[in-house]
């Protein structure tokens, strides 16, 4: 049996996990050699029934229907995807191989030997979705820079560092890194997912079960195979409660209020805090949209309801100006096809009308958010000055 292989004992059952590097071409041979070695009667892969699909079927792709996605507010979701994805597919080419490639290894080698199939890892959009719901404005931030910033790292990845990986102590070192940077992420991202694998692999039907799975959550799972977790508490997507869920709705209910306030005392005053609320709000988002590279119409669009739906915490002038662009400059079958590869450069990110459309929501929003803020500080002194 190979190093990268850990043999455990539950209760009547034998479960041999096989510690993967996603992108390595040797971890391919090492899901072969085990499955084939052990003849499982379950094989249970780190994947979920989204990521499943989209590896079976990858020209489903094609068929996103971007204004879909802006309506169902996923924009944040599918543009972390990409990113992620587009980082992963290019350490798999520096070593000239395939993303992936165990895992589709150990589908077919389950359809081959007619053994059963296990989707043992949590859905990715619960486990983005928990991440966000758990960090504060600022981590939120800079995970997200963090992120943007990684797929432009030039440096070479070597097997050699891909197997060091794989030693549990080099492995514990990395995510102790990472758990003093975000801890909430680490959390989220591997512990709560060693629990959750942990379960669903001891409970894949038969007596023999072979797990593929990546390398960082080998340790975890030995840890909490023994234990019994209920696993719908950790697809719960918690809301935020207390004051900062109310501010949301606080903040545009003060800046009403100021404003008429300011009215019924200093008509002029009043007026010129509404212009500074419109031309900062539509200005900034307009400004936003213009530097992802929208359509002129689609700058208008931010410009027009940044003012408006800044004071509806249930509307988002990006979604508008979004569904515009996508409108406008629909996104065709060859942009689904180039975007893991235009991601990989900054100018990539313009020139794919899909990545394109996502910038606009998103820099939409940002920058009426800041707006916001701007114009916020203006009409309180608007408002003391009429005192």
């Amino acid at each position: 049996m190979r190093e990268n292989i850990v043999k455990l004992d539950y209760q009547d059952k034998e479960i041999y996990l096989v510690k993967t590097a996603h992108v390595s071409k040797t971890s391919v041979q090492d899901v072969t050699e085990c499955i084939e070695e052990v003849d499982p009667d379950s094989i249970c892969i780190e994947l979920d029934a989204q990521r499943y699909e989209r590896l079976e079927n990858p020209q489903e792709w094609r068929n996103t229907d971007i204004v879909e996605v802006i309506k169902n507010k996923q924009v944040g979701f599918l543009m972390v995807n990409v990113i992620l994805s587009s980082f992963q597919r290019r350490m798999a080419k520096s070593l000239g191989s395939n993303t992936g490639g165990e895992m589709m290894e150990a589908i077919r080698l389950s359809k081959a030997m007619n053994k059963q199939l296990v989707l043992a890892d949590r859905p990715i959009k619960t486990t983005f979705s928990r991440i966000w719901s758990m960090l504060q404005g600022k981590e939120k931030f800079k995970l997200l820079t963090g992120i943007i910033s990684s797929i432009f790292d030039d440096e070479e990845i070597s097997e050699e560092d891909l197997a060091k990986l794989k030693e549990a102590d080099a492995l514990e070192a990395a995510l102790m890194e990472v758990s003093k940077e975000f801890p909430t992420v680490k959390k989220i991202l591997v512990d709560e997912r060693d629990m959750y694998l942990s379960q669903k692999i001891k409970k894949a039907p038969g007596k023999k079960i072979v797990a593929v799975i990546g390398a960082a959550h080998a340790a975890g799972i030995v840890r909490h195979i023994n234990e019994e977790i209920d696993t719908d508490s950790l697809e719960i997507i918690e809301k935020k409660k207390g004051f900062s869920s109310y501010l949301k709705y606080l903040v545009p209910a003060i800046i009403l209020l100021l404003i008429i306030s300011t009215i019924l005392k200093n008509r002029d005053l009043g007026l010129s805090q509404i212009r500074s609320w419109i031309l900062w709000n539509g200005g900034l988002s307009a400004l936003g949209v213009l530097l992802a590279g929208g359509h002129i119409l689609s700058i208008l669009t931010a410009f027009i309801m940044s003012p408006i739906t800044s004071l509806n915490p249930l509307l988002a002038s990006g979604w508008f100006a979004g569904i515009v662009e996508a409108s406008i400059r629909k996104p065709k079958v060859k942009d689904f096809e180039d975007i893991y590869e235009d991601t990989s450069t900054f100018k990539g990110f313009w020139k794919n009308r899909v990545t394109r459309t996502l910038m606009v929501v998103l820099f939409a929003n940002l920058f009426s958010s800041i707006g916001t803020f701007v114009s916020g500080i203006d009409i309180v002194k608007k408002f003391i000055e009429s005192l």
